[in-house]
């Protein structure tokens, strides 16, 4: 999958690392997530996906710090998370809001299943025990869309590595490595006074 990686990313690793401003910085993240991927849906269902997403990225930013504390890269921890996001738009039939295509799902677990397997992840359960335990909130699936799958926003040919866009639109395979001048005060909905507290 092809992802972008800048400081506000590694800022966010950091944040979501620390006491005070991880709660913060992870609504903030679920809210941003969730409009992104809203805005990929089809017009007449974003409403109604909205409280499934919500509660969809919120336990994805759980296995995210699971992923690093067991030595992931940031963009490899990130990567698993929309990996999972994709095996549950696929499940639901929302190809539309799909990264990488249909045909790419098994490559990108592959690459994966070792991470997967331990935590209980596949296609079909996307959050394995990073689910939570009430459950997801509910949202119409779409499957005749898994018929003939179109995924506008979807990039193919990335299934075999991470690859990460930088700001200036270089492309770099697995990564880069985390500047040194980090500052949690860059990482979504953290503020000076939020980081100094």
């Amino acid at each position: 999958m092809k992802i972008k990686q800048n400081v506000r990313h590694f800022a966010s690793r950091k944040a979501l690392e620390l006491p005070v401003v991880s709660d913060l910085v992870k609504n903030k993240l679920v809210d941003l997530h969730t409009r992104i991927f809203m805005e990929k849906a089809d017009p007449d269902h974003r409403e109604e996906r909205r409280e499934h997403l919500d509660a969809f990225f919120e336990a994805t930013m759980d296995t995210y710090l699971a992923a690093l504390q067991q030595g992931a890269p940031e963009a490899e921890a990130r990567e698993i998370t929309h990996v999972q996001a994709n095996f549950d738009f696929y499940n639901h039939g929302w190809t539309e809001m799909m990264e990488f295509p249909v045909d790419e799902l098994g490559d990108h677990y592959d690459r994966y299943e070792t991470f997967f397997e331990r935590h209980g992840i596949s296609i079909d359960d996307p959050l394995g025990e990073f689910g939570p335990p009430a459950g997801l909130p509910a949202a119409p699936s779409t499957p005749e869309k898994l018929e003939e799958p179109e995924h506008p926003y979807a990039e193919g040919g990335f299934a075999d590595d991470v690859y990460v866009e930088d700001e200036e639109g270089n492309v770099h395979v697995g990564g880069q490595d985390e500047p040194a001048d980090v500052n949690v005060t860059d990482a979504p909905g953290v503020s000076d006074e939020d980081a100094e507290a």
